[in-house]
């Protein structure tokens, strides 16, 4: 197979960008590297681009190394045909290949390898042969063999029929057919294993559907349902229609003696041995387009998460809600520094409310705080009402904004935590992350296992090496999107930098403790393990605000540094007018930017990219993204009547619809029927995670915690 060809097929690019993607890949260049350093080459592959690309590249190599170690097996074995390889060599898929190994791969002893033991395989040929000319009961007598345990003719017709229904089970030809069949209309059916049992699964005690038409989330819930012992589930296949396929192949001549041996092998061929392994393949197929479905879910949920502007420039305090054990605070300045903590008690079962917005207050004034961050877990809600009343009370403008806290508990009793902040107890830890995930997202979520960010669905029930991978390309493709400021970083946020490993994270950290700021990129070759080919990799993703070289705090690559020298030269400017942001509208003063790139000797999107970058040196791509809604008053959800319209906040997107924070502790669900006005096949195509939506309440269920709310106005 030729994979360049076929990954060229697959992703609708041009052969030459693949081969040159691949090229890069093999010479062990990152993904984010290749699609912000390497544009020229690719012909400007993106980040998704080029993951989809690699993950192909990888299972296609993987199939042609199997194809290989299959037909020296069976080369092995003397049994390979030309036929045969032609076969294997054009198989599209793992699937196939093993199908067509089936016959020739070592088996466990099964009842038709016994049988063969006993010397029953001539009989078996004898009746395929479907031309006796006697009862198979005469016929079978001549292989009793006390010796070999076959005691009576019906022993070694049984023995016979295995063989048979063995050798039809082997058959891949077959097996593809009835796989294709299943599949186009076949059914998935679930049923409840108690009736009366209530669950959430109740939608599923008696449901059936085409196995074309299930959708991922369902087959996700479905395999959640059987695991929680709450579902029995199967799959339906058209059986007469397998049936009468298997015997027209089979039985080749009217032969009365043979025909009904041979409708009872090819049925049992298919119910014990076909049947229970095409279903399992099915299920598995499933489950994985599910899983497939539901990681890409996941992965521009956690994009949109991670890439929410940071809200600049405020002190802000973090507010962990809980009743028995009080609410931690934690201040932190504007560059996420700690500068206090205290537990108040305003909740259950205490209720100093007044001591606690004393305290509050106390905090407030002394470190001019002008935001407070309230997680949204336990005593989330009366915790907000504490705070409002307290803003009603003074006459200084605080504002506050709930954010989803998941993880922060993870984080805080994790090891990094305890590394980072180990005076602390848990909860200040979490009060901390709960502030600072405000003041940077990305700086502060990416301490915390992508999986337990919460913004997926059956997240615990998938493939979690799968799932850790393509959530971890997420998480790199937004740090080095970002860029990191290298005198700043926290050692967990350099290692998502494109070239950089844990180890030498740290040793980053450790260089700049030992010897002070770092004040030239180049010095970052003097960090232990990190060599040449890193920093090629890492460079232009790593800032720094002030430095000797100004070219040092955008994402121009020191690669191109000479290039954009000449540049600067060639407009009538110098470095020092990039430091002082002097190069606003030199976009326009490039005429011909072909001819300038040859004259740079440079490409020309490399060009573009460099005179974007200079006109807004080191900008930040979230600060195109909506910004969080701030809030000073409260809403209940006995407030919400049907037909109010009220602005919110996507917090999760799923297959059926979105979760949108209104202000009230219950985040609301919009139906994917009620998202557009237009068909939308998939919720994501119409909004993401942080998008700031006018929503209309539909109905509010305060017993069920339900609000359906509606984007259609």
């Amino acid at each position: 197979m030729d994979i360049i060809q076929k990954i060229t097929q697959e992703l609708q690019v041009k052969a030459w960008q693949v081969e040159a993607a691949v090229q890069l890949i093999d010479e062990g260049n990152t993904i984010p590297f290749i699609s912000r350093y390497r544009k020229e080459a690719t012909g400007s592959l993106n980040d998704e681009q080029l993951r989809n690309l690699d993950e192909r590249l990888k299972y296609l190599r993987n199939l042609e190394d199997r194809k290989e170690s299959v037909i020296g097996s069976i080369e092995e074995q003397g049994k390979l045909t030309e036929e045969l390889k032609a076969a294997i060599l054009s198989a599209e898929s793992l699937v196939v290949v093993e199908d067509l190994y089936r016959p020739y791969k070592q088996k466990k002893r099964t009842r038709a390898t016994i049988a063969k033991e006993k010397g029953l395989e001539p009989l078996a040929n004898l009746i395929l042969l479907q031309m006796l000319d006697k009862p198979l009961e005469e016929a079978a007598v001549e292989y009793i063999d006390q010796e070999k345990e076959v005691h009576t003719a019906q022993e070694a017709i049984d023995g016979a029929k295995d063989i048979i229904a063995e050798m039809i089970s082997d058959e891949a030809d077959y097996r593809i057919y009835i796989r294709n069949v299943t599949m186009n209309q076949g059914e998935l059916v679930s049923k409840a294993k108690d009736e009366e049992a209530e669950s959430v699964y109740e939608m599923y005690y008696d449901y059936a559907e085409k196995i074309l038409k299930v959708a991922g989330h369902r087959t996700l819930a479905i395999n959640r349902g059987e695991d929680e012992k709450f579902l029995t589930v199967k799959v339906e296949a058209p059986v007469d229609r397998i049936l009468q396929y298997l015997e027209k192949k089979t039985i080749v001549r009217d032969n009365s003696y043979t025909v009904p041996v041979l409708r009872e092998v090819v049925e049992d061929s298919y119910k014990r041995l076909i049947a229970p392994a095409i279903e399992r393949e099915i299920r598995n197929d499933l489950t994985e387009k599910a899983e497939d479905g539901a990681i890409k879910v996941f992965g521009k949920n956690l994009n949109q998460l991670l890439m929410q502007p940071p809200i600049t420039g405020r002190v802000v305090l973090g507010w962990d809600p809980a009743f028995r054990t009080g609410c931690k605070l934690a201040v932190v300045d504007e560059t996420g520094k700690v500068l206090d903590t205290v537990v108040v008690y305003p909740t259950a079962p205490q209720f100093k409310v007044e001591q606690a917005k004393k305290t509050v207050k106390k905090l407030i004034e002394k470190y001019n705080v002008s935001l407070i961050s309230v997680g949204n877990g336990t005593a989330s809600r009366e915790s907000e009402q504490v705070i409002v009343d307290m803003i009603k009370e003074m006459n200084k403008p605080v504002q506050y904004i709930i954010v989803n806290e998941a993880g922060a508990s993870v984080y805080s009793a994790s090891k990094l935590a305890t590394e980072e902040f180990p005076e602390f107890d848990v909860g200040q830890r979490s009060a901390v992350s709960i502030a600072r995930r405000l003041q940077d997202p990305l700086a502060e979520l990416v301490k915390i296992d992508p999986k337990s960010i919460g913004v997926g669905q059956y997240q615990h029930d998938m493939n979690q090496k799968k799932l850790s991978e393509a959530l971890t390309g997420v998480v790199e493709d937004c740090v080095n999107r970002v860029g990191v400021d290298l005198n700043t970083a926290s050692a967990s946020l350099l290692e998502y930098i494109s070239g950089i490993s844990k180890a030498v994270a740290k040793n980053i950290v450790t260089y700049r403790e030992e010897n002070g700021k770092f004040t030239d990129r180049k010095q970052l070759l003097k960090v232990a393990k990190l060599g040449p080919k890193a920093f090629l990799q890492c460079a232009g993703f790593l800032r720094i605000g002030d430095g000797k070289n100004p070219l040092d705090k955008t994402s121009v690559h020191p690669e191109s540094y000479e290039a954009c020298g000449k540049l600067l030269k060639k407009l009538g400017f110098t470095p020092e007018d990039l430091r002082e942001g002097r190069l606003t509208g030199i976009s326009l003063m490039v005429k011909d930017y072909a001819k300038v790139a040859e004259e740079l000797e440079i490409g020309e999107i490399t060009l573009r990219d460099i005179v974007k970058e200079l006109e807004k040196p080191g900008r930040d791509p979230r600060d195109e993204m909506p910004k969080p809604i701030l809030r000073t008053d409260v809403l209940e959800m006995e407030d919400l009547t049907p037909g109010m319209i009220l602005k919110g906040t996507v917090r999760n997107v799923i297959d059926f619809g979105a979760f949108v924070d209104i202000g009230v502790h219950q985040d609301g669900l919009v139906h994917i029927s009620q998202i557009s006005d237009r068909y939308i096949k998939h919720p994501l195509e119409a909004v993401s995670v942080g998008d700031i939506v006018e929503v209309k309440v539909m109905s509010v269920d305060v017993n069920k915690k339900r609000i359906q709310l509606t984007m259609k106005l």
